[in-house]
């Protein structure tokens, strides 16, 4: 696999940040060194010093001292722009431009590097087919007219325009609901899976760290690591009693955030599923002869749209509008606290998508309660044997 990885190693060395006027340094002395194509959280308490710390990456903030390489060039001696236009930027809210359309705010670093408009454009539908926003529909609207979660997915696809290696996250999906910020963490690791870029990523919420990190930095004041492990090693072993404090109770539950319903046996051929030009009463005679209550239509590109009631059917001359729209759903990405939310969101079976949102199954309610208790009782022979 490290053949396709796009990403590259970013080292600090002894990094320290001194605002005018203040005794103590915001960032103090710190190093670390960030692989190539994983991503990397760095999660502590609000003014540690994290987003200071991730700034300096990019120099939107300037280190006091310190060195910062980025695949072995040296980011402080880089011309201030030209290292900006290589390490993409995403931050809380999106920070789209107001009066740009989608495609425009997409555009913004590929033009400022002079691409032709061809490229451009085509970059644009390749960027919002990426992030799951179909161009025909989203193209020309504006900000104001997206979701806060459409949002986020168009300021990911600016940060990823112009393919830099590394992409910096700061607290990306804290302005959103919980089922949208789940969905767009799903997404993230998605894109992961098929880019590899070098992510670092700044949260205060360890379960969002716990979920996305291939390594995670718990920091406390001044961006002092207090631990720099992968999550299953922080879960297991916390260094101190700051970073226990951040485990938080429950240390074992919190393994539904390492497993994904990849790992588990979700149902594949649970459901009918349709195609939206089907006949209403094919499908009712169909789903009578299996026994079946509800279908799931989908898409042209196999995705899910509507839940249809096999009493839905008998009046309806179409499938286009039939039934209720899917609500939550999960990826094979998806943690399998985030199959659990979605299964009580749902009230029943939540649906599995794929890679690039395409219906692969369903995952139920026992699925996830025979882990649960699987891992209780590890759990507890494990804290009987110590």
């Amino acid at each position: 696999m490290a053949e396709n990885v796009s990403g590259v190693e970013i080292q600090l060395e002894n990094v320290t940040k001194r605002y005018p006027g203040t005794r103590e340094p915001a960032v103090k002395d710190f190093t670390m060194t960030i692989p190539a194509g994983k991503i990397v959280i760095l999660v502590g308490p609000s003014g540690c010093g994290k987003t200071t710390t991730m700034r300096m990456i990019n120099r939107l903030i300037e280190p006091s001292s310190g060195r910062i390489t980025i695949g072995g060039e040296d980011a402080l001696k880089l011309n201030g722009d030209a290292l900006r236009r290589k390490v993409g930027y995403a931050i809380q809210q999106a920070g789209l431009f107001p009066h740009f359309t989608v495609a425009q705010n997409i555009a913004v670093v590929p033009g400022l590097l002079d691409w032709d408009k061809k490229q451009i454009s085509e970059r644009v539908d390749e960027m919002m087919d990426l992030v799951g926003l179909d161009p025909a529909v989203y193209r020309d609207r504006y900000p104001r007219q997206l979701s806060g979660g459409q949002q986020q997915r168009v300021g990911v696809a600016r940060a990823l325009a112009a393919d830099p290696p590394v992409l910096l996250m700061d607290e990306p999906f804290g302005a959103v609901d919980p089922i949208t910020r789940g969905n767009l963490q799903d997404e993230l690791l998605r894109l992961q899976l098929e880019l590899r870029k070098t992510i670092v990523f700044v949260t205060h919420d360890f379960d969002e760290a716990v979920k996305l990190g291939d390594k995670i930095a718990v920091l406390g004041d001044q961006s002092t690591i207090q631990q720099y492990d992968t999550p299953e090693a922080i879960l297991a072993n916390p260094a101190n009693d700051m970073v226990a404090g951040f485990v938080g109770a429950g240390a074992s539950l919190k393994q539904l955030t390492l497993l994904r319903v990849r790992d588990v046996d979700y149902h594949d051929d649970a459901l009918t599923v349709v195609a939206p030009d089907s006949s209403p009463s094919d499908l009712r005679r169909q789903m009578t002869e299996k026994g079946k209550t509800y279908a799931l239509v989908l898409d042209a590109r196999k995705r899910p749209q509507r839940w249809v009631h096999v009493r839905d059917l008998s009046t309806a001359s179409t499938l286009a509008s039939v039934g209720r729209p899917v609500g939550d759903m999960v990826s094979t990405q998806s943690t399998l606290q985030d199959a659990l939310e979605a299964i009580l969101s749902e009230g029943g079976n939540a649906v599995v998508t794929g890679s690039r949102g395409e219906y692969v199954g369903t995952i139920d309610i026992t699925t996830v309660t025979d882990t649960i208790q699987q891992l209780r009782e590890e759990h507890d022979a494990g804290s009987a044997a110590s």
